[in-house]
């Protein structure tokens, strides 16, 4: 199970040895951040994040409840408080081993709860660059759906990337999670 916490200068070095090299920081990031990754430009990206009276964006670590190691780093942001909706953004599994063992699907499922019970959206969204098919996989098993390409919106090098838009309703997350839902009422 994975639980979230705010990530904090404290986790800096730990998500900078992650991302150990540009392509992996481009697929993270987009343009947000150049390589290397520093603490400086962490502590940027951090300032005003995680105030749940004003959500501008909620940046965290993902947690193993069993062991209480970090595991990964997600954010919800892009807010509107009008259409009820956010955004996923920076969906990272920390090391390469825990890669492939369900940890990017407890990340989603644990911000989707989050977002939807207790931010009480309508909408969440995500894009994914299009050659990222475990990424995409793990999010269609979360409940999202795919809406369309935008064609060669980043130049890495001499390669175009395309990003997959993906969204969840509310009430598609209420129906896969009903059960729970249901028991948690009782």
């Amino acid at each position: 199970m994975i639980r979230l916490e705010p990530f904090t200068p404290a986790d800096f070095q730990e998500l900078i040895s992650w991302i150990d090299n540009e392509q992996l920081l481009n697929e993270w990031s987009g343009s947000l951040f150049s390589f290397p990754l520093t603490e400086d430009s962490l502590h940027w990206y951090i300032q005003g994040a995680n105030d749940p009276k004003d959500p501008e964006v909620f940046i965290w670590k993902a947690v193993d409840s069993k062991t209480g190691q970090a595991v990964g780093h997600i954010s919800l942001g892009s807010f509107s408080n009008r259409d009820q909706s956010a955004r996923i953004t920076r969906v990272l599994v920390g090391s390469r081993q825990q890669r492939g063992r369900g940890v990017c699907k407890g990340m989603i499922d644990a911000v989707l709860q989050v977002g939807f019970e207790q931010l009480n959206l309508h909408r969440i969204s995500l894009g994914v660059y299009d050659f990222n098919h475990a990424a995409i996989r793990c999010y269609q098993k979360s409940g999202f759906h795919k809406e369309g390409t935008l064609r060669d919106v980043k130049r890495v090098g001499d390669e175009w990337w395309s990003l997959v838009e993906m969204s969840i309703l509310e009430d598609e997350w209420r129906a896969l999670h009903q059960s729970r839902l249901d028991a948690k009422a009782a």
